[in-house]
């Protein structure tokens, strides 16, 4: 089964020529209020070189929002996260975030099926002087997870994991992720509103991709709601994120 960069390429390629924006305001003047107010004055240098790069790209559209970029860089702070992990890198955009919110003995275990679209990123994330706090690994990531489980010693070790691949994945990665992240930690999901498309009528015409994995994000949000073992938020930040605060 495809998995992490694989799902996210297939996405994108199905609709990179469409207007689809990452963001579900309402008004587009009002999103491109809350960049230039307050993203882009604060963007260090190499996340504002990397979102530049990132943009040339024709599979852009697999880029976590600006936005949420910055929200994340802040969560990771106030958590005082050290040991953090990344399903789906794409570029290294919301990586360098991570990178750079952490401390210099911070550490990153990053997953994706690309390593050739994360090598874009690199010279940057070098420029950066954070490369050394990320681990990368090129694959499936629910192999890798299955690795980490097994050993106990990796059990409630991860301040916060963030997950932004293959939608019919998130329960799979879920069922891991619980037992790696501490209590206390955060895993955020990606696209939990889905292009909007999680209140879609029946009638409601919607891109083939957006049909397709809608069913599994709406699946995952159901059962987050419901898991005893967190609390969660969903946030209208990006194309939606949810973060899930394990609590036992």
């Amino acid at each position: 089964m495809a998995s992490n960069g694989d799902q996210k390429q297939s996405e994108a390629a199905m609709h990179q020529n469409d207007a689809v924006h990452k963001n579900l305001l309402q008004s587009d003047a009002l999103y491109q209020y809350i960049l230039e107010t307050s993203v882009y004055p604060r963007e260090p240098e190499s996340m504002k070189e990397l979102r530049e790069i990132t943009e040339k790209h024709p599979l852009n559209i697999m880029a976590t929002s600006a936005d949420e970029v910055q929200f994340l860089n802040m969560l990771i702070k106030l958590m005082n996260a050290k040991n953090t992990m990344e399903i789906g890198v794409y570029t290294g955009y919301s990586l360098l975030a991570t990178a750079l919110a952490l401390p210099d003995d911070g550490k990153i275990l990053a997953m994706d099926m690309k390593r050739e679209f994360y090598e874009l990123g690199c010279p940057t994330i070098e420029k950066a002087g954070v490369a050394h706090k990320i681990e990368f690994k090129e694959g499936p990531a629910l192999p890798f997870l299955d690795e980490l489980v097994k050993d106990e010693k990796n059990h409630g070790s991860f301040d916060f994991i963030f997950v932004d691949a293959d939608k019919n994945n998130y329960l799979n990665y879920h069922e891991r992720l619980i037992e790696l992240v501490r209590v206390g930690g955060v895993i955020g999901y990606d696209n939990t509103l889905w292009y909007g498309s999680v209140v879609a009528t029946p009638d409601e015409p919607l891109m083939q991709f957006v049909t397709y994995y809608r069913e599994f994000v709406l699946e995952l949000n159901k059962a987050l709601v419901v898991d005893p073992r967190i609390e969660i938020c969903m946030l209208s930040v990006g194309d939606g994120i949810t973060l899930c605060r394990r609590i036992k």
